[in-house]
């Protein structure tokens, strides 16, 4: 069982950036103590999007990413869709032997056959596709995904390498630990903030309305995300309800290794957005069922989260490109799909 002291638990309440309000001891407490009852660690940062709600635990930990990294996949494909440098329709192919064992089903599509952008991002989000990630990041560029990352400021987050791949560059000396890659729930969070907010200029400001052409290629990353197929940590509470027609109030990516599972989201609370980025590691549970321990602790901490801030429970229908923080442009009207 991990040893987490109450002061590592940091609560922070600021409004219009001023300090000094009450924590919520309650939802302390409760966070506390499922960290405590964990065999593993535990790391989070929550923040409730334009409301004065931040929680924190060891957040700035430096963890496995496992899957969750492909968030930044996912973002540099937004940046280069953005700047002309790449179509979600432009077409990707499959070659003989580009398939990789892990999570996903390109690894048994007959070669080659080809796919656009778009099909393999969203094989690489709802599925976390091993071989769609490969290509991705083959189209992308792992040098462009990296300094991207730099881009957004993110002093702790790298993408190391292909999936189940050689590496093509030498890599750094703290690579085998961390595996494909590195990153803190604080700085994760950030990346899953920025698609949310539809923040793709490198100084977010959110009184700047969301353009159309910008809403369009936030509207596609939120609909990947929304659909993500594996939904038994954040998801596993809080959705209580059908979303099939109405859409899921949930946009989500996870990542799990043998002893990790992680899952960073952006919850559409009827009281605000709210992002969550936990992080569950050196886990005594290794199997792989539906009652795994990281995943049922997950899903406690964000369910405990969500009730505190947004006890009026998700709505689907407020997860948009801006999330409602951020407006649109007279002409944007309509956000287009595709």
């Amino acid at each position: 069982m991990s040893v987490v002291p109450l002061i590592a638990l940091l609560w922070t309440a600021t409004a219009h950036g001023q300090t000094g309000q009450s924590p919520d001891a309650t939802l302390l407490r409760q966070l506390t103590e499922i960290a405590q009852s964990h065999h593993g660690k535990v790391a989070l940062y929550a923040e409730q999007l334009g409301m004065p709600h931040t929680a924190s635990l060891d957040a700035d930990a430096v963890v496995q990413t496992a899957s969750v990294i492909k968030l930044t996949v996912l973002y540099e494909a937004m940046q280069q869709v953005r700047a002309g440098k790449a179509r979600w329709d432009q077409t990707v192919t499959l070659q003989p032997g580009d398939g990789v064992s892990g999570s996903g089903v390109l690894l048994f599509f007959d070669a080659p056959r080809s796919f656009t952008l778009k099909d393999i991002l969203m094989l690489m989000v709802i599925m976390s596709d091993n071989t769609a990630t490969n290509l991705a990041i083959q189209t992308l560029g792992l040098r462009n995904i990296n300094d991207r990352i730099a881009w957004m400021g993110l002093k702790d987050t790298h993408l190391y390498k292909r999936i189940g791949k050689p590496a093509t560059e030498p890599m750094p000396a703290d690579q085998p630990k961390f595996g494909l890659g590195k990153t803190t729930p604080r700085e994760m969070a950030r990346v899953m903030e920025r698609i949310g907010l539809c923040e793709l200029d490198q100084k977010a400001d959110r009184t700047t309305p969301i353009s159309a052409s910008d809403a369009a290629i936030c509207s596609v990353a939120l609909n990947m995300l929304r659909n993500q197929f594996y939904r038994d940590t954040i998801p596993r509470y809080l959705e209580k309800l059908d979303s099939t027609e109405s859409g899921s109030g949930i946009a989500s990516k996870t990542g799990s290794l043998n002893a990790v599972r992680n899952d960073v989201a952006i919850v559409a609370g009827k009281s605000g957005p709210i992002v969550l980025s936990i992080f569950t590691y050196e886990n005594a549970d290794t199997g792989w069922t539906a009652d795994n321990e990281g995943e049922l602790n997950i899903a406690r901490l964000a369910r405990e989260i969500v009730e505190a801030w947004s006890p009026a429970g998700i709505d689907g229908k407020t997860l948009v490109p801006g999330l409602g923080l951020r407006p649109l442009q007279s002409n944007s009207t309509a956000v287009p799909s595709k």
